[in-house]
């Protein structure tokens, strides 16, 4: 496994992390959820991801049983704090200082763990004055319930104001959890310029766009059985964007990339990612452990600069650029 510095802070990250959005607590059995675990570790892996809204909590919690007897100083564990919990009332979301430092508290129950070693502002929340964000999460900081901190589908702007807050309060902003893979660019143009400018890392999520880029979808037939796109549990929802014939015929045109590189498509997906600017880790996900084996060894892999041109050329027009596209829910979106 490859390890590399998250954004410009002294901590290291595995390149390959294991995330459990859409599975852990949801799309697979528990005993399922702790294999996969078991192999993310029999790996190299061990930067972990979660948030509190995973599975309404369960996801969390699963994680911290299947971690549980791992030696803590070993292991990154990360987690998140906005979207509604529990029952959902209205101090139970976004991120005031009263919802963030009693999600902390819950997570940390739930994770089996004193600290987490980086927690994340899940997204940007419009109705909280950001100085009461920022001095909350410093505040986590400095009670040693967390090391770093960080933000995940902020803007460029929004990233910008957080980080000059940070450093008043003299606490470590390291980093941004965006969506990004060859057909998902939007962080590209604004994102990725001023975190590299700020020193801050991209932790990114979604590198095989929950499983197209694996070019297991073709155009023009159904979805495989079992697949994401059969998923009830919000895997379906999630996948729908891709499952055009445009971007499947497109994607198609990876295979012969990929085995020319001596890659699987998925492998291809994951080593495009982690060799762009300011990656410091691609999050995987998983249902059967067979999987975690095979997209980490996208870890350290090196694509050359014909492999790069070959990719944007037969994906076109169909990959999104537009920065327009990371946003933040505002409440009238999430409540109605």
């Amino acid at each position: 496994m490859e390890f590399r510095n998250l954004g410009a802070s002294g901590m290291k990250v595995s390149a390959i992390s294991y995330g459990n959005w859409l599975t852990h607590g949801s799309q697979v059995e528990e005993d399922a959820a702790l294999a996969c675990v078991r192999q993310a570790l029999e790996e190299g892996i061990t930067t972990f991801d979660t948030a509190d809204v995973y599975a309404n909590t369960a996801a969390e919690t699963v994680l911290g049983k299947a971690l549980s007897g791992q030696r803590r100083e070993s292991l990154e564990i990360l987690t998140k704090v906005f979207w509604p919990t529990g029952p959902k009332g209205p101090n139970d979301h976004g991120l005031s200082r009263k919802h963030i430092m009693e999600a902390i508290d819950g997570s940390l129950t739930r994770l089996q763990t004193d600290y987490v070693d980086l927690y994340q502002a899940h997204r940007f929340d419009h109705e909280t004055p950001l100085e009461e964000t920022m001095l909350a999460f410093a505040d986590v900081v400095r009670a040693g319930k967390a090391l770093y901190i960080g933000v995940s589908e902020w803007r460029a702007e929004e990233i910008r104001a957080a980080a000059e807050l940070a450093r008043e309060l003299r606490v470590p902003l390291v980093s941004n959890q965006p969506q990004y893979n060859m057909l998902w660019r939007v962080i590209e143009a604004e994102v990725v310029p001023t975190c590299e400018e700020l020193g801050i890392g991209q932790i990114v999520w979604s590198p095989i766009a929950q499983g197209v880029l694996t070019g297991k979808y073709r155009p023009g037939e159904p979805v495989p059985e079992g697949s994401r796109a059969t998923d009830d549990k919000g895997g379906a929802d999630m996948i729908g964007r891709w499952l055009r014939d445009d971007v499947l015929e497109r994607v198609q045109l990876l295979r012969p990339i990929a085995e020319e590189a001596g890659l699987s498509p998925a492998q291809l997906a994951v080593a495009w990612v982690l060799q762009q600017p300011d990656v410091s880790s691609a999050i995987i996900g998983a249902s059967r452990p067979e999987q975690v084996t095979e997209n980490a060894k996208a870890a350290g892999v090196t694509l050359d600069a014909s492999t790069l041109a070959a990719i944007d050329e037969a994906l076109g027009d169909v990959v999104e650029r537009d920065p327009a596209q990371t946003k933040s829910p505002r409440r009238s979106e999430l409540f109605g």
